[in-house]
């Protein structure tokens, strides 16, 4: 049984360092080619479209998967959906962007720290402070994700914009 997160725990910082991520990862789906949507680096991996699209999806997905105290996943499609154009991202990221930002802003301390599952019907598989999961899932997951996008680019001969300091491609102390 996960503990109860103390009062001290806030939700300002957080929504600090995603209003700081959001920027950065606007950057890396700005590099997204959009003539190579289909590419993909090997037969078991997303297309760089449907990687660029979950990127651009997780913090509003699972600003929605969070909102209630449970979420069966069995209801839940994890396959990251194939767009057309990088419009279509962008668009997408937008929205995700505005309903976390909501969500996060919107959480009290005490709905941060109450207690959060990840059903599966009517098994549970998790169950921790929804605060927790947030972290683990709408950030952490995302910056995976994010880093995962960063090798697409590479392979295809992208610059790499600054993450978090120069990249081999690009100093911003240049």
């Amino acid at each position: 049984m996960a503990t109860m997160v103390t009062s001290s725990m806030t939700v300002a910082p957080m929504l600090k360092e995603f209003r700081d991520e959001t920027v950065i990862t606007k950057r890396s789906l700005d590099r997204v080619p959009g003539d190579k949507l289909s590419w993909k680096p090997h037969s078991k991996s997303m297309t760089l479209g449907q990687l660029a699209w979950h990127v651009a999806t997780i913090p509003g997905g699972i600003a929605r998967i969070a909102q209630p105290d449970s979420f069966d996943v069995l209801k839940g499609t994890f396959v990251p959906a194939q767009p057309n154009s990088l419009q279509e991202i962008f668009s997408a990221y937008e929205q995700s962007v505005s309903e976390a930002e909501q969500f996060l802003g919107g959480l009290t301390d005490e709905r941060a720290g109450a207690n959060w599952r990840l059903m599966r019907g009517d098994r549970e598989l998790s169950s921790q402070p929804r605060i927790e999961f947030v972290r683990s899932v709408m950030l952490n997951h995302w910056y995976h994700h994010r880093g995962q996008l960063s090798v697409y680019l590479r392979l295809l001969e992208v610059p790499l914009p600054v993450t978090y300091g120069p990249s081999a491609d690009e100093s911003p102390f240049a």
